[in-house]
């Protein structure tokens, strides 16, 4: 007997009663053993947005059928209760898709599982978590309620038409840009790293100078442009930036004074929306004591003035920044259980962000898939 998940979703009709149904057939086939189903979820439309409303659910089985045969006892089953072949994101009465099945995974042209998005939609985890929170995935190697937590409930769908930007952030001396170049080298990727360097203000305004605070800050703001321009950034090309955008703000409100704030604050809005959004984050958290002594053996001139209560501040900055993040997938890493110079959480690491990006050759299997199903 295999352990394995199904998700299962309505949007037309009696939605509940022919989620009901769907479990009834379930039960019913003889190679097939419901364990237990979730609670019903409602949801947004994917997709389609001019559309009903989804209640969705996971059941857990146990069952004596190949992945192939059960996958083909989904479709029959979908068949069954009068679903018609649409395109894509249509409406429709009910919806099987095989997510789990025991630990393997398939990758053929009609099948894949785990299946490919569901770390991307909220409304698979929660069912997910309700009846085995600690459960694996066997890709991304971290369990359901982790998966949930960084999606902060929303639903993400993968757009290879955009640039597929990853972004690194945290605190001053958290190492982000160490393990942004380690990351770009594993990814095979471009490399976008902060203009520190090249900055001509940032030293003088560590000194105390605090009326080239402003010129500072519209520095990196037109570096970002250049760096991080829809225009700039190739399409289904990833690129990983050891910053991230957002924290412009962060340190503009830290450093700036109130009338230098007013007239950044009229500055940025039209930088802002030529920046690319990332498509994951990864969020670097230590403590601001251990990121003051990176801070101290990396002996950057500029940086040596930089006290413990400011890089207090930041981090608290930072939690409330990410507190409510709804724009894409946010991974945190604990810097105390992280090792920038281990290369099996480097590659653990780097294998997820894979899983987060959007790959044209995984979506067209998941397409394939939805097709041959219907």
């Amino acid at each position: 007997m295999t352990t394995a998940y199904i998700g299962l979703g309505s949007n037309l009709g009696d939605r509940e009663k022919s989620i009901q149904n769907a479990v009834k057939m379930l039960a019913e086939t003889e190679s097939i053993e419901i364990v237990r189903v979730s609670d019903l979820i409602e949801t947004a439309p994917l997709g389609q947005a001019n559309q009903p409303k989804y209640l969705n659910a996971v059941a857990e089985i146990e069952t004596t059928f190949s992945a192939e045969d059960l996958h083909n006892k989904l479709a029959d089953i979908e068949v069954s209760l009068g679903r018609e072949k649409k395109e894509k994101w249509a409406p429709r009465i009910i919806d099987l898709d095989l997510l789990l099945f025991g630990a393997d995974i398939i990758n053929h042209p009609g099948l894949t599982v785990p299946h490919p998005q569901m770390h991307l939609r909220s409304f698979v985890l929660k069912g997910l978590c309700q009846l085995n929170p600690e459960l694996l995935h066997p890709v991304i190697k971290e369990p359901m309620s982790e998966l949930a937590t960084r999606l902060g409930g929303s639903d993400f769908v993968p757009d290879p038409n955009l640039p597929q930007l990853v972004s690194i952030a945290g605190i001053i001396g958290v190492g982000k840009t160490t393990l942004a170049e380690k990351l770009s080298k594993l990814l095979g990727c471009k490399l976008l790293l902060e203009a520190y360097d090249t900055n001509p203000f940032m030293p003088d305004v560590y000194a105390g100078k605090k009326e080239l605070a402003l010129d500072s800050q519209l520095y990196f703001l037109t570096t970002r442009i250049e760096q991080l321009n829809h225009n700039i950034l190739a399409r289904g090309r990833i690129a990983v930036s050891d910053y991230i955008f957002d924290k412009e703000l962060i340190y503009a409100r830290r450093l700036l004074s109130d009338r230098q704030l007013i007239l950044y604050e009229k500055t940025y809005p039209p930088f802002a929306v030529q920046i690319v959004s990332p498509v994951v984050v990864i969020y670097l958290q230590d403590s601001a004591q251990s990121c003051l002594e990176r801070i101290y053996r990396r002996n950057r001139p500029y940086e040596q003035k930089i006290e413990l209560q400011f890089l207090e501040a930041l981090d608290s900055d930072y939690q409330q920044l990410f507190k409510d993040w709804k724009t894409c997938p946010l991974i945190r890493v604990s810097m105390s259980e992280f090792g920038c110079t281990k290369d099996a959480d480097l590659q653990h690491l780097a294998n997820q962000i894979k899983c987060y990006v959007a790959d044209s050759s995984v979506i067209a299997r998941s397409v394939a898939t939805k097709q041959s199903k219907t």
